[in-house]
């Protein structure tokens, strides 16, 4: 009815145009999450949440719990659960208008991770464009300090021989991480035959041998957990 000579679209063959977007949202002083990070000795992830009336009810899971216990600003916990390696915590608080997560939410963006490392929140978004990107920036204006685009990946291409295309999130390594990296490529470390050995990499960095090596184990894994992830 009413579609007489128009072809029947059932999405097959159809690529969408959106984005994938590492978003790092700094100076979020009203999160909770945020302020346990700072404490924490790596992220704290597992962050999920639900809306009840006027309360905001959230979700963290730790591997420091004796740390978090100890930071400012995270409320009371309402329930926390032993697993062992790492605790949940769960706790209660009104509903925050200057919740950052909020912000976009209402925007019409569900969020598909959340993480906080050092007192930055790291959110990942699926967007339909860079516009609603934009959008969100702009609406967290004056809730954040600064709001950081680490990565953008464009959507995968299918069936017309585009390449799927993926930014990295350097955000993840540390300034020594990315040194040891960068002097390592620049030295020819990663040539087949290699151009320099660990041991002169070193020597160039003023490190040992064994801590070049860490540092360059460390960085590697976060970049191919990265680059390997399943969108």
């Amino acid at each position: 009815m009413g579609t007489e000579g128009k072809p029947a679209d059932d999405g097959a063959g159809t690529t969408p145009g959106g984005v994938r977007a590492g978003v790092a949202i700094h100076g979020t002083g009203n999160c909770p999450v945020v302020a346990a990070s700072t404490a924490h000795d790596g992220p704290i992830t597992g962050v999920t949440w639900t809306h009840a009336g006027d309360t905001h009810t959230e979700e963290f899971r730790a591997r420091d719990p004796d740390a978090v216990d100890a930071a400012e600003g995270v409320p009371s916990p309402a329930s926390v659960v032993d697993l062992g390696d790492e605790r949940v915590y769960r706790y209660e608080r009104p509903r925050d208008g200057k919740c950052a997560c909020r912000i976009i939410e209402e925007l019409d963006c569900p969020i598909a991770d959340v993480r906080a490392e050092d007192g930055v929140l790291v959110l990942t978004l699926h967007l339909p464009d860079l516009e609603r990107l934009r959008d969100i920036v702009s609406a967290l204006d004056g809730v954040a300090d600064r709001v950081e685009v680490r990565y953008l990946v464009e959507g995968a291409a299918r069936g017309d021989g585009a390449s799927d295309r993926t930014l990295v999130d350097r955000g993840r390594l540390t300034d020594r991480q990315c040194e040891v990296l960068r002097t390592a490529y620049r030295m020819g470390y990663f040539e087949r035959p290699r151009d320099a050995n660990a041991s002169a990499v070193a020597e160039a960095l003023d490190i040992s041998p064994s801590t070049f090596a860490e540092h360059l184990a460390t960085a590697q894994r976060k970049l191919l957990a990265e680059t390997l992830a399943e969108n």
